[in-house]
């Protein structure tokens, strides 16, 4: 028995008896019950009625391959070559990085319920709880070089903006990869792309797409996100994690074939359209100097331009990020 065999059985929002557990999982109710003692340092609070049993607080929709599949569209899966479901990764994108090595992670597609040792941009952690947010990397091998994906994390984070909005959502994006969501009259977190490149300047390279989505959040994943933080229950009824993954990855598979034909500037206007501080005063971070600006908009490159006292720079990613300034 995993323990995730056992949060599928509990997620459904009804509630199970030890001994019906026990005889579905088959153990022991022994057994049973030292994995349900697990499921609160997981994040996942558990219900407990005598004489009725056990149940999730909050239901959970796990992951399923063959439902995310039938609900792509006819080109994305001609695209698509293989889709892995599991249960726990250390990353989803350095499980397709080694598809890569082992020649295979083009049109291949990871998603994970929890991640043990996610990254964001700059190194930094994203902390996932099981079954609460949609963690998916999707590999495509481009003939062009690295050069020519200039705005391509960019791109990624208009396609998403597009399924979120259809769903209902409004939506922001922050310069370079940050996708923001509108709660309580102010713009939050919800996810982060974080792409990571491999081969030639010049010849063919492969590309892992990484997606972090907060799909529901509790008291603690907020105050672990370390900054205002949203999510797509915050605002939506119930939604479902594998609608999500399909209209994302027939979104993804749909962008990646015109973005090696047309680069960023098809998406450069749609970007532009969501930029969360157009106009507004910022503050940038480089390496270790901060100094305010007012944001104007993303070139053609994907590239930042901003107005200082000196004049304009442009901001071409990297080591750079951007907050709200006074």
């Amino acid at each position: 028995m995993s323990i995730g065999e056992l949060i599928r059985l509990l997620g459904d929002g009804d509630f199970h008896s030890g001994q019906q557990l026990g005889e579905r999982l088959g153990v022991s109710r022994t057994a049973v019950w030292k994995q349900l003692k697990k499921l609160e340092a997981m994040d996942l609070p558990l219900e407990a009625v005598k004489g009725r049993g056990y149940r999730l607080v909050d239901a959970i929709e796990s992951l399923d391959g063959k439902s995310i599949v039938a609900q792509l569209s006819a080109e994305p899966r001609r695209h698509l070559k293989r889709l892995f479901v599991e249960d726990v990764l250390d990353s989803t994108n350095t499980y397709l990085r080694e598809r890569f090595r082992q020649e295979a992670g083009h049109g291949e597609v990871c998603l994970a319920e929890s991640q043990t040792a996610g990254r964001g941009r700059r190194g930094k952690a994203w902390s996932t709880s099981w079954g609460r947010s949609l963690i998916l990397s999707l590999g495509w091998r481009f003939d062009a070089g690295v050069g020519a994906l200039e705005g391509l994390s960019l791109a990624v984070g208009v396609a998403v903006a597009e399924v979120l909005e259809a769903a209902g959502a409004e939506i922001a994006l922050k310069w370079p990869n940050d996708i923001l969501i509108a709660v309580e009259g102010e713009w939050r977190k919800l996810a982060g792309i974080l792409l990571e490149v491999t081969g030639d300047v010049e010849g063919p390279c492969e590309v892992v797409i990484g997606i972090g989505l907060n799909v529901s959040l509790s008291a603690a994943g907020r105050e672990a996100a370390g900054q205002p933080a949203g999510a797509l229950a915050d605002r939506l009824p119930a939604p479902s994690r594998n609608r999500l993954a399909a209209a994302i990855i027939d979104a993804l598979l749909m962008l990646l074939p015109q973005f090696e034909r047309r680069g960023f500037v098809a998406w450069q206007a749609g970007w532009n359209q969501r930029h969360a501080f157009a106009g507004q005063r910022v503050n940038v971070i480089q390496a270790r100097e901060t100094y305010p600006a007012t944001a104007k908009a993303v070139d053609a490159s994907g590239n930042l331009v901003v107005t200082t006292g000196e004049g304009d720079l442009t901001l071409m990613g990297g080591e750079i990020s951007i907050r709200p300034g006074r």
